[in-house]
């Protein structure tokens, strides 16, 4: 593995590498998946992967200028990182900003220009959590000292959840928990901290009629086969469809309307059909060479800040990665997530990709 490897100082540049493959490899996903539904909703089958192109580019000069900005100044923006977090996730509510899709308001705009909140709060979050822990690391063993990040954790996890946005509701969740076991803390405070979670998760499903209905799906999704359970059976056709070597790059069927948002949040079911199983295994292996070197990263890490923050950012894009493959293929309920890099939409893309350069910064300082 030696050409996996930098040089000393160089910081980890096969990361960087891998990121910005991914980013196009996203680029040509995304004019296969949605290249028919653009031409039919908007006259260009290139809509929505010109929107994706400008995502990479500014992506990409995002990466760059975080590969040159220690890390360690980030300590010095943990409060007006949380603070405009907070603002962008209330000013979603804000009639005439806020932009409902689907029944969902999880966008605000200005203009032509809109962004998702909720993508800028997951790491305003980690880097609040990583700069408390490690400046307060003797607090961190008891359930007191934890509570200024449960604080805020609970705070984000409200304002997204009554977007609603059950899935980003969860991975602040367990990106909250993932810090606090990392941060060392002792195992009975954790558990004190893990119980009520764990009964959130059923009393949120609950208390919203469309997420039984989705768990219900979820559970026979050919019981309402043109209803909730429509997008689940569509994906597993696509997979299906896609058998060992898929149908061969811009040969879907499945996105000729067949499957709902193709090219955002079930952009594994076409790269799945496409490509097939062996096409997914190379994906899912590029997937997790990022969080093996994101959590390498981390390890090597010789301070306290730069181990939370590496571990924390890899934390969000391995989170995202997992509860996409398992809403696609139907091993959970079904919900709206992008995968990140990967999916149309530039919020998540830009702030990916910023989040990487901050993990090569922290490799070249470990």
């Amino acid at each position: 593995m030696k050409f996996l490897k930098s040089k000393k100082g160089a910081g980890d540049i096969p990361l960087l590498i891998c990121v910005f493959l991914m980013s196009c490899f996203g680029c040509l996903m995304i004019f296969s998946a949605s290249s028919y539904t653009a031409q039919v909703q908007f006259g260009d089958s290139l809509y929505f992967v010109k929107k994706q192109l400008i995502g990479v580019v500014l992506g990409t000069a995002a990466m760059i200028g975080a590969c040159f900005l220690p890390y360690k100044k980030l300590i010095k923006f943990r409060y007006p990182a949380i603070a405009i977090a907070a603002v962008l996730l209330a000013l979603v509510f804000v009639p005439g900003v806020g932009i409902t899709n689907y029944g969902a308001t999880r966008w605000i705009g200005f203009g032509a220009f809109t962004i998702q909140p909720s993508e800028i709060a997951k790491y305003a979050f980690a880097l609040f959590t990583a700069a408390y822990f490690s400046l307060n690391h003797e607090r961190v063993k008891t359930v007191k000292g934890v509570l200024p990040v449960l604080a805020v954790g609970i705070a984000f996890c409200v304002l997204i959840i009554i977007e609603p946005n059950m899935s980003i509701t969860m991975c602040v969740g367990l990106l909250m928990l993932g810090l606090i076991f990392l941060s060392g803390t002792k195992l009975k405070t954790f558990a004190v901290i893990l119980i009520p979670f764990i009964v959130a998760v059923p009393v949120l499903i609950i208390l919203e009629p469309y997420r039984l209905q989705r768990l219900s799906a979820f559970l026979d999704p050919w019981s309402s086969p043109k209803d909730e359970g429509y997008q689940l059976i569509q994906s597993l056709y696509a997979l299906g469809n896609g058998g060992l070597f898929g149908t061969g790059l811009f040969n879907s069927t499945q996105k000729y309307r067949f499957l709902p948002f193709a090219e955002s949040d079930f952009i594994l079911s076409i790269i799945g059909e496409e490509l097939g199983f062996f096409g997914l295994v190379i994906f899912f292996l590029c997937c997790g060479f990022i969080i093996y070197r994101g959590f390498a990263i981390a390890k090597n890490c010789k301070d306290r800040f730069g181990f939370l923050l590496a571990a924390g950012f890899t934390m969000v894009y391995g989170i995202q990665v997992v509860i996409n493959v398992l809403v696609v293929s139907g091993a959970i309920p079904p919900t709206g997530l992008p995968l990140p890099l990967i999916s149309s939409g530039n919020t998540s893309l830009i702030i990916t990709m910023a989040s990487m350069g901050v993990l090569y910064n922290v490799s070249r300082q470990d």
